[in-house]
């Protein structure tokens, strides 16, 4: 009988160790740390060291994003302009890749090009304004350019749509005529030829509705608000290409009845400058 005890205390031996080592396991996996989640691996530790850049470089495309450092005091706003910015670049990229297999064959094809650069510019107490100066090329005889503009309410932490500074159902037409007229003297000056455009009218050119055009606030005479509007106006969308872009600032009296009752308070004074506030090499044509 005593090899029989023998052999059920190995036995008994035997499960415990078994045990021990299964129990071990168990608290290895308790005790380890959670999974940390996985980086985006097609954002580079240079992009979230520098987040006001973006830049990528292929044998297709060339695309650069440049966003103001005053940004980064809004958080939110950062992350939503980064972020939309170079998923849109990362598209374009693709859609330039495919062109360039899709047309291999042809002689003279470049790489395309784009680039998005964000500017400050004028602000109040609650809202701040961004201009977006958009560069593209993918071809043809010269390259294409265009503004946007962000508005921003920093009380609310939300980005606005330009209409809501305005009461709703109000006549914008007092605005689009005092934008106009300002069109009209800034050609007038460019090209040294009278400009007769009219706002809405058929023809080669006419004069943008002001709620159809990028605008971003203008910088006062009074200290903390906002002296007028600065409209973004695109080569060829009121004269040739050869005539540039024109960036007219139209003063907060001209539309001051039009002004939504939430954001009067904002409006004050004069524009630091009224009119063509075009850069064209260092010079304006801004009083």
């Amino acid at each position: 009988m005593k090899p029989v005890h023998f052999a059920l205390a190995a036995l008994v031996l035997v499960a415990a160790c078994q045990r021990g080592t299964d129990d071990e396991a168990t608290r290895t996996v308790a005790e380890a740390p959670p999974a940390q989640p996985q980086a985006d691996p097609q954002v580079t530790e240079a992009e979230q060291a520098a987040p006001l850049t973006y830049s990528r470089e292929t044998a297709y495309a060339d695309v650069e994003l440049t966003l103001p450092e005053a940004v980064i005091a809004y958080p939110d706003l950062h992350a939503t302009l980064y972020r939309e910015e170079v998923q849109g670049m990362r598209a374009f990229l693709e859609g330039a890749q495919s062109d360039h297999t899709e047309y291999s064959g042809e002689d003279g094809f470049p790489p395309y090009e784009r680039s998005v650069t964000y500017e400050m510019a004028g602000q109040s107490a609650r809202l701040l304004s961004l201009t977006e100066v958009n560069f593209e090329y993918t071809g043809g005889a010269h390259p294409n350019s265009s503004f946007g503009a962000v508005l921003w309410d920093k009380t609310a932490d939300r980005r606005l749509q330009p209409a809501s500074l305005f009461r709703r159902g109000a006549d914008m037409s007092v605005l689009d005529q005092a934008l106009c007229d300002a069109i009209n003297t800034a050609r007038a000056a460019t090209t040294g030829e009278p400009s007769h455009l009219s706002v809405g009218t058929d023809g080669d050119w006419s004069c943008p509705r002001a709620a159809q055009t990028p605008f971003v606030l203008a910088a006062s005479t009074t200290s903390g608000r906002v002296g007028g509007l600065e409209f973004l106006i695109g080569p060829y969308q009121v004269g040739p290409y050869v005539e540039g872009s024109y960036q007219i600032v139209v003063p907060q009296s001209a539309f001051r009845s039009l002004i939504d009752p939430a954001f009067s308070a904002e409006f004050a004074g004069q524009p630091r400058r009224v009119g063509d506030v075009t850069d064209r090499g260092g010079v304006t044509q801004a009083r």
